[in-house]
């Protein structure tokens, strides 16, 4: 059992982390990033071809991070592969010990770097955990998503995770989608951004009332500036930075931005620490910020 599922399970407020691979092969920063937080995260996050901009894959440097002790969360998407490929890379996580999986459908190719590129989306998010099930296939000891009778030799065993958007302008389609996530397979749920701990609080109570049980990982993107901020609200579906805050960050002299990343980041999960069962930390890059927004959010 992963370090992720033991303290999910064990009911302990859990942090995870996260890095993106590089557009090459240099690991240094990536590695660095992932030392700096270690200590505070049960697991890190490793983006898949983020933003469809072509970068290294998240099966490669997740296998790195185990090498080095540290624990993964292997983020899949669907955009890239069809199902023989998801399959086949589920299996290889299997082998080089990777047992945290994140599934997500992945941002179209119109957003990235390749936009002649065709995109496949053969399984969907809820798909993808369905065969993660399948592959496990508990008593029958795992068969393949197509569901042949001849069992597998050797099953793979995941903690397979998912994302919903709790501030989108319609919740009720994401609450639906995250009840089918859970018949799928799903065990622990992270979170799009959130800016706006009433929102969240109002999509956590309708959770509740739904019944729905899995953990929730409240999704924290380290805003870096009032740019960045902008944009989030411009072009980032159902997220949505208050204008209080956007003053806020208007008003923060360029010098004191990591301190103020830090110190909104802190604010926010002291917010809703009530309300779920962890933070996913998403610090863009400034991996050093991780630790101080942990302790500063006792």
């Amino acid at each position: 059992m992963s370090k992720l599922q033991q303290s999910l399970d064990a009911g302990h407020f859990t942090f995870t982390g996260e890095v993106g691979p590089p557009k090459g092969v240099d690991l240094t920063h990536v590695i660095e990033g992932a030392e700096a937080m270690k200590d505070k995260v049960a697991a890190i996050n490793v983006t898949d071809i983020q933003t469809a901009v072509m970068r290294l894959g998240s099966l490669a440097v997740s296998a790195k991070l185990v090498e080095r002790g540290m624990e993964p969360v292997f983020q899949m998407v669907c955009r890239d592969r069809n199902r023989l490929a998801l399959q086949s890379d589920l299996l290889s996580a299997a082998v080089f010990g990777i047992e945290n999986v994140l599934s997500i459908t992945g941002d179209h190719i119109v957003k990235g770097d390749h936009r002649e590129a065709k995109p496949v989306y053969d399984l969907d998010s809820v798909q993808l955990l369905k065969a993660m099930t399948t592959l496990e296939g508990g008593a029958d000891m795992g068969k393949d998503f197509k569901g042949r009778p001849n069992k597998l030799e050797g099953a793979p065993k995941f903690f397979k995770g998912c994302v919903v958007t709790p501030c989108a302008d319609f919740v009720e389609p994401q609450i639906l989608k995250l009840e089918k996530k859970v018949a799928a397979g799903a065990q622990f749920c992270q979170t799009q951004a959130v800016y706006d701990p009433a929102a969240f609080e109002t999509f956590m109570n309708e959770v509740r009332r739904r019944n729905i049980t899995i953990p929730i990982m409240v999704g924290i993107v380290v805003v870096k500036g009032l740019g960045m901020a902008k944009y989030m609200n411009e072009n980032v579906p159902g997220v949505v930075v208050p204008e209080a805050m956007m003053k806020e960050l208007s008003e923060t002299p360029k010098e004191s931005a990591k301190a103020k990343a830090v110190e909104i980041s802190a604010r926010l999960i002291r917010a809703m620490k009530p309300m779920c069962q962890g933070a996913h930390i998403m610090p863009l890059g400034w991996d050093s910020l991780v630790p101080k927004i942990v302790d500063a959010s006792a």
